[in-house]
């Protein structure tokens, strides 16, 4: 599962922008430090980005700062939503989660009247998940055991979900600051999902 990287001048090049707007976005944290890659090249040392996720993040960036100032768009950005408390009902009506499975998580998890952020997280993920096919009822619970049993992990601003399957036995992995993983031949990878990704998505749906 190693990423695609991008030079930074090719980034340049196919972003339009220029070298003091990337690094003006990442002294306000819209870019994350970590995707700043520092490899040995026949030219010297050079900056390389997960390409996917530098061109998916400047496109945002592009599309809503003519709406948000920077300091907007980086608090939308941050994983940190600590105040964050919203009801049932709320998460509904703002699409994060659907009536179904919103109850099976209840279902799973009783007596949760207020739902933080880390709670938002995880409908948030089952919803998606789930609604997509990639996972089914049982593994669902799995899903939910996995990111309640690393709550403090998920904080981190490089964390993976995997989800493998061999044989028909089921696996829910979080990975963290991870560039590459390797399983065991016959491992089916049936989806990989950045929780970060999933935090942005949430955070615009709330905005």
């Amino acid at each position: 599962m190693s990423e695609e990287l991008i030079s930074k001048k090719d980034l340049l090049d196919i972003a339009g922008i220029s070298y003091g707007q990337l690094y003006r976005w990442k002294r306000k944290d819209l870019i994350p430090e970590e995707w700043f890659i520092r490899k040995s090249t026949f030219t010297g040392q050079e900056t390389f980005f997960p390409k996917e996720k530098i061109l998916e993040r400047i496109n945002k960036i592009q599309t809503m700062k003519e709406n948000l100032s920077l300091d907007e768009l980086a608090d939308m950005f941050s994983p940190n939503i600590s105040d964050l408390q919203l009801e049932k009902d709320d998460l509904i009506k703002r699409n994060i989660v659907s009536i179904e499975v919103m109850n099976f998580y209840l279902e799973n998890d009783k007596g949760v009247k207020i739902f933080n952020f880390p709670r938002i997280l995880e409908v948030y993920i089952l919803e998606k998940l789930l609604q997509s096919g990639e996972i089914n009822l049982d593994e669902g619970k799995m899903l939910l055991q996995v990111l309640k049993d690393n709550a403090q992990h998920i904080k981190q601003k490089s964390c993976e979900l995997v989800f493998t399957r061999k044989l028909g036995v089921s696996s829910c992995l979080l990975l963290l600051n991870t560039e590459a993983a390797h399983f065991e031949r016959g491992t089916k990878v049936v989806t990989t999902l950045a929780l970060m990704t999933c935090m942005e998505e949430i955070k615009s749906k709330l905005l």
